[in-house]
């Protein structure tokens, strides 16, 4: 890996972050050559910040745009998890897209040497609870979603927060048929069946193998936000945002 190129980038995403703003991706445009180094600047910029605990960490994001393309992960800044109702208050967003989800709790500690032998339906039998998610989607770049992809990866996958509503045992459910509605302000969107990987608990197995790869152990009671219903919906300062799935829940924050 370019050590180099990693500590300039995480450099960078540190300064944004301090200074409560955002950088011109197009100085880094070609700084990481792949996903492994864009991880090593998750860690690095987690270790710098405070975030890095000796476990896999407690809250994660995963997924990607579908089945066939590489899912990504990130273990999200836990000052940065709130429970549904939440209140944002003065927290330093430069965006604020909003995402409606399905997060996922762990039942049981998962070490490299389980997660090794996990497929889909062994993964899914190691969650205990789902709850509505709401991801607030933020940049620490110019572009945002239009920032390279190894940027954005380094970048958290552009995360800012996440909102938690209330926890229910995790049962199978046609995924398909979920309906999900997204209040905005006075704006409103519905979506029915559209989760990008079909089922949310498809990234399990990969993220559970992602997170232990260096030896850590994913503890019980770990989160996983598991990716958009609705794509990317543009909020402002001020906005209520409530999220609801059908027999599953809703969430709401106030930014």
């Amino acid at each position: 890996m370019n050590t180099s190129m990693i500590a300039t980038v995480t450099e960078a995403l540190i300064r944004a972050r301090h200074e409560h703003r955002t950088t011109d991706a197009t100085h880094y445009a070609d700084a990481l050559s792949n996903a492994d180094e864009a991880y090593a600047v998750q860690s690095a910029v987690a270790q710098s910040l405070g975030w890095q605990m000796p476990s896999a960490g407690r809250y994660w994001k995963s997924g990607g745009p579908s089945r066939a393309a590489a899912l990504t992960h990130a273990a999200l800044p836990p000052a940065g998890v709130w429970t549904s109702p939440a209140h944002a208050g003065s927290w330093p967003f430069t965006w604020r897209g909003i995402e409606a989800e399905i997060a996922l709790r762990l039942a049981r500690d998962v070490d490299a040497a389980l997660a090794a032998t996990l497929d889909g339906p062994a993964a899914t039998e190691l969650i205990d609870a789902m709850a509505v998610s709401i991801e607030i989607v933020d940049s620490r770049w110019d572009q945002s979603i239009d920032a390279p992809a190894l940027l954005k990866l380094a970048d958290l996958q552009s995360h800012g927060a996440l909102v938690l509503g209330e926890w229910q045992a995790f049962k199978p459910r046609d995924w398909a048929a979920q309906r999900c509605q997204v209040q905005i302000a006075q704006e409103s969107t519905e979506r029915c069946g559209t989760h990008a990987l079909g089922d949310p608990t498809f990234c399990v197995a990969a993220w559970l193998r992602h997170a232990t790869r260096e030896g850590r152990v994913v503890e019980a009671g770990s989160v996983v936000t598991t990716g958009t219903w609705v794509g990317i919906l543009d909020a402002a300062a001020g906005d209520l945002v409530t999220v609801v799935f059908d027999g599953i829940g809703h969430a709401s924050v106030q930014l």
